[in-house]
């Protein structure tokens, strides 16, 4: 009878003990998957509050850009950083907010790391975009469009329109067909007070965010070479779906 019944003791501490181990490794993985969450959410919490810190800090002398879409470009702009897209000495954020009216100075240079606005000035959306307003966007060539989204500049080039600033489409479906469609930056004489006087807006591009003339070069030569672009339009579906928003 020993000889049945020790064996038998001997299964069911053995059986017992792994199911205990089991359980243990289980909790384990559950804590280690709580404690990554609660880092998450610590690092979403202080990306929020660095973005806040510089928004509070950058002083708005003419057109003041809403809080919100701020969060949202710096929101990209880290995650940009984060996968290696942009380097991470990269300082310098400019900001289109396509939801206000093109008479309006619409676009903002700051650097993040200095908390400080370099340009606020007009800019100008797609001839098929709008007229004073922008409504309609495309990542399709010979659109005549704007694009939305999240851009990454790249060097520079003299060519029709001038000193021009090539670049790169950072969000498949909206934007990254940018450089194919020869969407660039450059100036233009009709984005300017004395055009929207005279037309009730300011001119349009075919597609690009022209700036005017006299700030092209100055602008140009300080949000070149890997810096970000966020061209800003309320589309919800976008809002919802851009990777370096939702992340």
């Amino acid at each position: 009878m020993k000889n049945i019944i020790l064996p038998l003791v001997a299964t069911f501490f053995i059986a017992t003990s792994f199911y205990g181990l089991k359980e243990e490794i289980t909790n384990a993985k559950s804590n280690d998957k709580d404690t990554l969450s609660t880092v998450t959410s610590l690092a979403k919490v202080e990306k929020l509050n660095l973005s806040s810190e510089v928004y509070q800090t950058l002083v708005f002398d003419e057109e003041v850009l809403e809080s919100t879409i701020f969060e949202k470009a710096f929101k990209g702009f880290e995650r940009l950083k984060q996968l290696g897209k942009i380097p991470q000495e990269s300082t310098i954020l400019t900001i289109c907010d396509f939801s206000l009216s093109s008479n309006k100075k619409r676009l903002w240079v700051i650097d993040v790391q200095q908390k400080k606005i370099l340009f606020n000035t007009l800019v100008a959306h797609g001839k098929n975009t709008g007229e004073e307003f922008a409504e309609n966007f495309s990542n399709t060539e010979s659109s005549l469009q704007s694009s939305m989204g999240f851009f990454v500049t790249d060097g520079t080039y003299v060519g029709e329109n001038g000193y021009s600033l090539k670049l790169h489409g950072m969000d498949p479906g909206y934007n990254d067909a940018a450089l194919k469609r020869l969407i660039v930056m450059h100036g233009a004489d009709y984005v300017s007070p004395d055009f929207a006087a005279k037309h009730n807006r300011i001119g349009r591009s075919w597609g690009c965010p022209a700036i005017p003339r006299a700030l092209a070069e100055p602008i140009i030569n300080t949000i070149k070479n890997q810096n970000v672009l966020f061209i800003y339009y309320p589309n919800q579906e976008y809002l919802q779906n851009s990777e370096w928003l939702n992340s």
